[in-house]
């Protein structure tokens, strides 16, 4: 459904806009393309070698990207009673303000931030990974060690924030600290939920690194877990290496322990 109306509102597309658009694997959508081609709901120019970068000139019927539309309209309604309504468009406002260019601003840490990044980690990593209170614990210990050694010029954090002064709402955080003269590591990365799939890790992970290029490390190193998947998948599409994996027990749970690295 979500691939016809998509094919539906854009027009003229190719297979492979529309695999980045929606996130979705080539080989899969290849599939779900010739399952539409085959039942006659899309056009499309070019064969099945060609499949990936054949055009979608228009749907053949457009009954069913409307009778789709109007289903998807009746059900929101049922969800959403009419007192609510104006509730829900006050909340859209503000996701459109997240994604809005330009409206995240990074900034360096403040004294407050410390506090926020220790307990977003805890409770966001005990709801999500079901992680017990030692991962807030090493958190709080990292943070605090940062925090003493005061080493602005080759250790820094940073606060994705959006909102200004008046009303600031912290949405993400990533650190660069020292592990030795040649080596940076990075840590503390975490975007809040309502703030993912925007772009935003992106931008924080090329400020960490950017950073740590410019405090002149040679290399970057970082630790993570398997089963924290949309950062790994930021991780080898930034050109950071798997160098080792190793499956383990910690924080109440059966973990994948990953070490990455980059050369800067």
């Amino acid at each position: 459904m979500r691939l016809i109306h998509e094919i539906g509102a854009t027009g003229p597309v190719t297979a492979r806009q529309l695999a980045q658009a929606l996130g979705l694997d080539e080989a899969q959508l290849s599939r779900m393309l010739a399952r539409l081609q085959r039942s006659g709901v899309v056009d499309a120019a070019g064969g099945r070698a060609a499949r990936r970068s054949l055009r979608l000139d228009a749907m053949r019927d457009r009954t069913l990207l409307e009778s789709l539309t109007a289903q998807s309209r009746t059900a929101l309604a049922a969800l959403i009673p009419a007192e609510r309504r104006g509730a829900l468009a006050e909340a859209l406002a503000g996701v459109r303000q997240l994604i809005r260019p330009g409206a995240v601003a990074i900034r360096p840490l403040q004294p407050g931030d410390a506090g926020w990044i220790i307990g977003q980690h805890g409770a966001l990593y005990a709801r999500e990974q079901g992680y017990d209170q030692g991962f807030e614990a090493l958190v709080a210990r990292i943070m605090a060690d940062q925090l003493d050694r005061g080493d602005t010029l080759r250790e820094h954090s940073w606060i994705a924030e959006v909102g200004g002064p008046d009303a600031p709402q912290r949405l993400g955080t990533i650190s660069c600290m020292r592990e030795d003269d040649q080596t940076a590591r990075l840590r503390l990365f975490l975007i809040v939920p309502e703030a993912r799939g925007l772009g935003l890790g992106q931008r924080l992970h090329d400020t960490c690194v950017g950073f740590a290029r410019q405090a002149g490390y040679r290399r970057m190193v970082l630790w993570t877990h398997q089963g924290l998947h949309a950062a790994c998948a930021l991780y080898a599409r930034s050109g950071w290496r798997l160098v080792r994996s190793v499956p383990g027990r910690a924080y109440g749970q059966d973990v994948v322990d990953q070490d990455w690295e980059i050369t800067l």
